[in-house]
């Protein structure tokens, strides 16, 4: 397993994603077994998020870490979406009763997709994923495609709400209960500067700089790319010192590392790659030229894949027996013809 040197990290340049999959107890059995595979086989990036099948993920990964010693293994996962516990029979009612009646909530805060950003919830929901997973302390906690805010506030409220979160999550860490934090983002960093959703990786920077100071602990991100959705690499829609830069090389400028999701976008990518991609890729299965194309690209972090069965994890580590390319034969993917 390769692995990638950040700040006091060593983490492995694919890590197991677990958002997709049914929530019953096959599923939780499959991702369990793949799971600890995972971690015997090298990957120390393990990714989840607290409303992924109804907490059921989460849960998964603390019965592993239950078996393992937790320094092995880089927990990351995210708050930002209503979360309901698996065991609730009536959601409405326990949402009722456990969030709003308690004042964790308010429905205001809520914006038309069921994102919320807001310091009283983050901090259930960081505290809620703590006991999910067993564990007294998570490695990366990302708020969860914050970028959702922009469609029900102004950008002014965002960052006001940006920055009363940004002073909990630095107040977790002098806790000990987390390491580093982030934002986890589906549309914000891969549009253009006139998008609603687009987010400004400076200013957020900035806002986290004002908050826990130059030594703050904002230094992840998470966002899309795979050879359908290119724009983390190939849109030049952040702007430091007067350049004009692509998200991937705004954050290798402010010393940000990057989680890659939707890597074989959902697989379906898979089997529309040309053969003679798959030759200058220097691979020849379909889901191998789709994990080349992301691990071999400048600026990427991990690339997360969705992993719940074992066949398909050691399908992927075959990968590993392949030479990532240089950065410039991914350059001149971009320039040559198909």
């Amino acid at each position: 397993m390769r692995y990638k040197d950040f700040l006091d990290l060593k983490l492995s340049e694919i890590g197991v994603g677990t958002y997709l999959g049914n929530i019953d107890e096959e599923t939780d059995k499959n991702y369990f077994e793949t799971i600890k595979l995972a971690i015997e086989k090298g990957i120390n990036v393990i990714d989840t998020a607290i409303n992924y099948r109804n907490m059921r993920s989460e849960i998964v990964i603390g019965k592993v870490i239950k078996e393992i010693d937790r320094k092995k293994v880089i927990i990351s996962t995210k708050g930002g979406y209503i979360a309901v516990p698996p065991d609730i029979k009536d959601a409405s009612s326990w949402f009722k009763k456990e969030l709003v009646e308690k004042g964790i909530i308010q429905p205001q805060d809520i914006t038309q997709t069921g994102n919320i950003i807001t310091a009283k919830y983050i901090d259930w929901a960081f505290n809620k994923s703590l006991e999910n997973l067993n564990t007294n302390y998570i490695d990366v906690y990302f708020l969860h495609n914050p970028e959702d805010q922009l469609l029900n506030f102004d950008r002014e409220t965002f960052y006001k709400k940006l920055r009363n979160v940004f002073r909990l999550l630095e107040g977790k860490v002098n806790e000990g209960k987390l390491r580093y934090y982030g934002l986890a983002t589906w549309n914000g960093f891969r549009v253009l500067q006139t998008e609603k959703q687009y987010l400004n990786l400076k200013d957020i920077y900035d806002i986290a700089t004002d908050t826990g100071g130059e030594n703050h602990h904002f230094r992840f991100i998470q966002l899309p790319y795979n050879m359908a959705m290119p724009e983390a690499y190939t849109l030049k829609n952040q702007n430091i010192d007067g350049k004009n830069l692509s998200t991937l090389e705004a954050c290798e400028k402010l010393n940000i590392y990057t989680y890659i999701s939707a890597s074989l976008m959902q697989t379906r990518i898979l089997g529309r790659i040309p053969e003679n991609i798959l030759k200058k890729l220097g691979v020849e299965k379909q889901v191998h030229a789709a994990i080349q194309f992301v691990r071999s690209t400048k600026g990427v972090g991990t690339a997360l894949i969705g992993m719940s069965k074992k066949e398909h994890l050691l399908e992927n580590l075959e990968i590993e027996n392949i030479n990532p390319l240089k950065p410039e034969e991914i350059d001149n993917l971009f320039k040559e013809p198909a």
